[in-house]
């Protein structure tokens, strides 16, 4: 008999696993990915042109090479927080206050007008939804000057008020709001609380609201950044600076007319210390977009 032999699997080179080809139609674009980064640097640019001018003393900062940095930018901040015995930091304060107050509740009106837009048939709803579209197209440097004159009305220019109410309606964020409540909050789970007993407002505080949370904390971003940087209402409607944004404020240290001279420093150190809580709240509340539509659906 012929002996068999056979050759261990151990023995056999292994063919290596080829990776599968991606199809030409998902291939990233040259001239697309061009694009992106030419509009990255477009916006990142003054932004590089601030941190590094913030960094120049006020003989330098026309002086030396635009993207070159130098070594006072400590002395900048502590000159800025030594002026008028730290009115900067009141009117960032007053920033926060007038942002996260206004972008809170306007969140809150714009979860309970967005969800009743979804949600709820009722008479003239589409002449409401068609008013709120109109509203999105209008610009808000265009009603600041009749809601001055409302405000005036009632005495309530000049305080904090006159910047706060009008920061609550937002027809944007209340058209985000009813766009994701149409698409986050399914008609079966509403009509299954309301079989259970809950009452609308239950329904919508612990079953829809937490489905809308992504887009809740979107509308929340918008309207923060639109506040922080609004700068014609609290313009028109504040007449102590104590009461100021940083918006007003700084454009007062650059503009003080000829009894002094523009604190170019200052208020480009001001700039840098205004956009870094932008920035934290950004990195502290991305992680809500990553949250695709249906997961709050999928999680309840």
């Amino acid at each position: 008999m012929t002996a068999v032999t056979t050759t261990p699997d151990a023995l056999v080179p292994a063919t290596p696993p080829r990776a599968p080809r991606r199809p030409a139609g998902d291939r990233p674009s040259a001239a697309a990915t061009a694009i992106l980064l030419a509009g990255a640097l477009y916006c990142l640019l003054p932004v590089v042109w601030v941190v590094l001018a913030a960094t120049k003393s006020p003989a330098e900062l026309f002086s030396t090479l635009t993207f070159v940095p130098s070594a006072h930018l400590a002395d900048n901040i502590a000159e800025l927080s030594a002026y008028r015995d730290g009115v900067f930091w009141r009117w960032m304060l007053n920033t926060a206050l007038y942002a996260g107050a206004g972008a809170a509740l306007s969140v809150v009106v714009s979860a309970l007008a967005g969800y009743a837009l979804a949600k709820y048939s009722f008479r003239g709803k589409r002449v409401v939804f068609d008013i709120l579209l109109a509203g999105v197209l209008v610009p808000g440097v265009v009603l600041a000057i009749p809601q001055y004159l409302l405000l005036a009305q009632v005495e309530l220019t000049n305080t904090y008020w006159s910047v706060l109410l009008p920061s609550i309606i937002s027809p944007y964020g209340i058209y985000l709001a009813r766009i994701y409540a149409a698409a986050a909050v399914p008609d079966d789970v509403v009509e299954a609380a309301r079989t259970d007993g809950a009452g609308e407002l239950r329904t919508f505080v612990q079953i829809a609201a937490p489905m809308m949370t992504p887009g809740l904390v979107t509308v929340f971003l918008f309207q923060f950044v639109a506040i922080w940087n609004n700068f014609m209402l609290p313009y028109i409607m504040l007449g102590d600076d104590k009461l100021f944004p940083l918006t007003v404020g700084l454009s007062g240290l650059l503009n003080q007319g000829a009894s002094q001279p523009a604190m170019y420093t200052l208020v480009v150190t001001g700039a840098l210390l205004s956009i870094v809580p932008l920035i934290a709240l950004f990195l502290l509340l991305q992680r809500f977009w990553q949250v695709d539509l249906a997961a709050g659906a999928v999680k309840a």
